[in-house]
């Protein structure tokens, strides 16, 4: 015990010394316009090539004095996303791609592609699991963008608000092949504020970046960083498009938001390197507004399809197929009936631009495909046997290759009203009244379901509801009355007994119809 009080009191000092040597050392340096030019050496000719000179660099030193106000601009509108998933022990999430269990590590060595912000416990648990993430409400009428496996198979999810609100949301629209979520809450919306979405083509890697979010429930956290690289393909998905920062982002910042120094999110953080540190990546919201008509309206993603298999083409296979240019997507196989084969495609065909923009990898073909609508044309720059020709094709709709489609959501029970939100009640025993001192009639509650609206409210087994909404309660279908008239998301007044004869007042949040 001695030892280990030693090494934690060695562990501080070297922190302490290394915040102290952290400071010496921020202290600023001379500006290179200060210092005195060099003389030029005698032993140099004067004829002799001079190197060329170099650009003076950036002053940064006032760059970035602090991000307080940037933080308090749009902190409001991040929200924690709580969620309460119904699903069954040993089973991955509906229709997401997206694993923290190391069976896809696209890394390697350990290290696979986290998403973070779901973070369920034990997944051996029997029974109904609850989650945290975080969200961010993006129009005043109460829409949250959220990553898909924040949300996926969830049948209660709850919005918190830094203000202490707190309002129900349900699931408007998921893409889980890119894991983007838009949820709908429901209740009063009045003045809610809202966060505005940018353009993060706009980025350049090391443009400063800030993350707000709920890391393992610690509400509102706030970090920043750098945009380390753009276009980053980490193997979880067909359409991988991902921004990296090194922003410090962990379990809870699923589905928060990534703004730059304007106060516009670029992107939604959504996945982590398991063992890394500084390495995370957000979907870009250039690709989020997108997809954001589709998912509001339809609540899916309908996708164009060429119906090509392609690989990437190299400078080597360049070389060898008579184009000088190493960036392409090369058409290995063209499928009978698809808009490929009545397009002209054939393979061996290099595809260099689709729809006027360049194609660098056939991956950057897929993704370009698949932002179309179905039955747009797209027009495309191939090279055949060395020779530049324009194709036209009519893109058909994209089969769903991964299955997402034949996961169905959770069923919705018929619950009663009650249930919804999460009590179980029954007619009061006169035999109860007496022993325990309570009521001789109302709805006695028997038991509260964790994580419940019920719980939130302060209700537990034992208490007797004598009121409810101004209205006497003489037994249990009262108050499912009630709560069933009530309007969606709107508080309900409850007066109820507990053991002893005190009486005290609850709210109990009315149930989505």
């Amino acid at each position: 015990m001695k030892a280990s009080r030693r090494a934690v009191a060695v562990g501080l000092v070297l922190t302490l010394s290394g915040c102290r040597r952290g400071q010496d050392e921020a202290q600023p340096a001379p500006s290179a316009q200060q210092e005195p030019a060099a003389a030029p050496s005698p032993e140099v000719a004067p004829d002799s090539a001079a190197p060329a000179k170099q650009p003076m660099p950036p002053d940064m030193r006032g760059a970035l004095a602090s991000i307080a106000p940037l933080v308090e601009s749009v902190k409001s509108a991040v929200v924690n996303v709580e969620v309460r998933e119904a699903a069954p022990a040993r089973r991955s999430r509906s229709g997401s791609p997206w694993n923290g269990d190391g069976r896809r590590s696209p890394f390697g060595g350990g290290m696979p592609g986290m998403p973070f912000g779901s973070p369920f416990e034990d997944p051996r648990e029997e029974g109904p699991r609850q989650g945290l993430g975080s969200g961010f409400v993006i129009d005043a009428r109460g829409l949250v963008l959220t990553n898909n496996h924040v949300v996926a198979d969830a049948t209660e999810i709850r919005v918190q608000f830094p203000d202490g609100r707190e309002l129900d949301a349900k699931v408007l629209g998921t893409d889980p092949l890119t894991d983007v979520a838009v949820l709908q809450l429901q209740g009063n919306l009045k003045g809610l504020p809202v966060v505005k979405l940018g353009d993060s083509d706009a980025l350049r890697v090391g443009d400063w970046v800030v993350a707000i979010g709920n890391p393992f429930g610690l509400a509102s956290s706030v970090s920043l960083g750098i945009l380390s690289a753009k276009a980053r393909d980490i193997q979880v998905g067909p359409f991988d498009d991902f921004l990296q920062t090194d922003a410090a982002i962990n379990p809870g910042n699923s589905g928060g938001p990534l703004f730059n120094l304007h106060g516009e999110v670029v992107g939604i953080n959504t996945a982590i390197i398991g063992q890394g540190s500084g390495i995370g990546f957000a979907v870009p919201s250039s690709l989020v507004k997108e997809l954001l008509p589709q998912l509001e309206k339809a609540g899916a993603v309908t996708r164009g399809w060429l119906g090509v298999a392609v690989q990437d083409l190299t400078p080597d296979l360049g070389g060898a197929l008579g184009v000088a240019n190493g960036e392409g997507a090369i058409v290995t196989e063209v499928n009978e009936g698809t808009p490929a084969a009545e397009a002209g495609l054939k393979p061996d065909d290099i595809i260099v631009a689709a729809g006027g923009r360049p194609i660098a990898s056939g991956r950057a073909l897929t993704r370009t495909v698949a932002l179309k609508a179905p039955g747009s044309e797209l027009p495309l720059t191939v090279y055949r046997e060395g020779k530049k020709t324009e194709l036209k094709a009519k893109l058909g709709t994209r089969p769903d290759l991964e299955g997402v489609a034949a996961r169905k959501p959770p069923e919705e029970h018929a619950e009663p009203p009650h249930q919804r939100v999460g009590l179980s009640l029954s007619d009061m025993d006169p035999r109860l009244s007496r022993a325990q001192e309570l009521p001789r009639a109302g709805a006695l509650v028997t038991d509260v379901v964790p994580g419940s609206s019920a719980e939130r409210s302060g209700l537990v087994p034992g208490m007797v509801v004598v009121e409810a909404g101004g209205q006497p309660v003489r037994r249990a279908t009262d108050l499912a009355r009630v709560l069933k008239e009530s309007p969606p998301g709107e508080p309900v007044l409850l007066r109820v007994a507990v053991p002893g004869g005190r009486r005290e007042l609850r709210a109990l949040t009315a149930p989505e119809s």
